[in-house]
């Protein structure tokens, strides 16, 4: 999870071998651990993502993860997908060095 303002990233390893519900889960771990004492008042997400993959728009088990997620949080979460070429990774390393915290 890349904190665009902040130029931060957070990162997660799991054992999960579904990539959707590893990135939802690694989301979800963000937003306790850094997200919610950074942004107390949010009431919804933006998640950028990218086009591809099992985070792709057309992909139901992302979809269907994120819903839980959702549901959990009691807020929308809204998702924009890079379009297809680029990715997040492209993307975040153009906004230079990111600071990684323990």
């Amino acid at each position: 999870v890349f904190e665009i303002e902040k130029t931060e990233a957070w990162v997660s390893a799991g054992i999960s071998y579904d990539t959707a519900e590893f990135s939802v889960n690694a989301i979800r771990s963000w937003w306790f651990d850094m997200g919610r004492p950074l942004y107390s008042d949010a009431d919804s997400f933006l998640i950028t993502a990218d086009g591809g993959g099992s985070n792709g728009y057309r992909v139901r088990l992302w979809k269907v993860q994120l819903q839980i997620l959702a549901n959990e949080f009691d807020f929308p979460i809204h998702v924009c997908h890079y379009p297809l070429g680029t990715t997040s990774s492209t993307i975040s390393a153009s906004r230079g060095p990111v600071t990684l915290i323990e």
